[in-house]
């Protein structure tokens, strides 16, 4: 027998699949997270790196690349100088996008050319180009999740800090590690007893970065907590004591698509002693 959704059980599922909908179109994108090809880290020496136009290297906290003899494609964009060296600085944590270039043999077009990014990781340089050909995107059929469950959706007390806490924790990457600042602290109750996890991420667009009991998951998931009256622009901060935190809108970390990716890792204790069966599954 088919169940029967109340009215505003039925619109909050309808809600759900379109958000879900737009969740993989966003990550469909030619230059999404489904199309790292590489993490590639360059050293002092200026050298070719597997895949990429140009030699590459790191000096003075800074990485440099420029044109190399026998190239067969070149780096373009707003920031690259065509006859080099072309440099570029990133904050710890930080991404950006160098530019792009066009393998030999694909057909024009933004959608066939591979997106350089350039990141800094535990005070390292690396370069990770994004292939919109990548066998993770050509093969990508979705993301399985949970069917939305109204019991999931959880109002729960909220402590924010007067002042953010800086705390390292790992990373998906060995040998990495991210330095994150925890800006508050929830109370989940669930059969019984209560567990406190920690916000990550900023005051009005806190985070939560966590693991739990389901054989089914990625071994942690994020969910992006709205604060009501709030935006990004609010210089003070947010005043509620209590935060809703609809865990059908758990999803995955770029870390469970990609082998190149450097997602940081739950604070320790973010841990809900249950299994959590709603929002995305592992997705391999």
């Amino acid at each position: 027998m088919t169940e029967v959704l109340s009215p505003p059980d039925a619109a909050a599922a309808r809600e759900h699949a379109a958000w879900r909908a737009a969740r993989e179109r966003e990550l469909r994108k030619p230059h999404g997270w489904l199309t790292p090809a590489a993490l590639l880290w360059p050293t002092a020496t200026p050298s070719r790196l597997p895949g990429l136009p140009g030699e590459w290297w790191v000096d003075d906290r800074t990485l440099f690349t420029r044109p190399a003899s026998g190239d067969t494609a070149s780096l373009v964009g707003e920031h690259v100088e065509p006859d080099g060296p072309t440099s570029i600085v990133v904050g710890e944590g930080r991404s950006q996008i160098l530019g792009t270039f066009l393998p030999e043999g694909r057909a024009a077009g933004a959608e066939h050319e591979v997106a350089v990014e350039v990141v800094l990781r535990t005070g390292r340089y690396g370069v990770r180009p994004r292939d919109p050909e990548a066998a993770t995107r050509a093969e990508f059929d979705g993301v399985p999740a949970f069917d939305h469950d109204p019991a999931w959706v959880l109002d729960v007390p909220v402590r924010w800090y007067d002042e953010p806490d800086a705390v390292t924790v790992g990373a998906a990457q060995p040998r990495l590690v991210h330095h994150v600042e925890v800006f508050g602290e929830v109370d989940v109750a669930h059969a019984g007893t209560v567990t406190t996890l920690a916000l990550t991420g900023s005051s009005t667009e806190p985070a939560l970065l966590f693991t739990d009991e389901s054989d089914e998951v990625a071994p942690w998931r994020v969910l992006r907590v709205p604060v009501p009256g709030t935006t990004a622009d609010d210089a003070d901060g947010p005043a509620s004591g209590t935060l809703r935190l609809d865990l059908n809108r758990a999803v995955n970390l770029p870390y469970a698509f990609t082998r190149f990716g450097t997602c940081p890792a739950p604070l320790a204790g973010n841990h809900l002693p249950f299994a959590v069966t709603a929002g995305e599954k592992a997705p391999r």
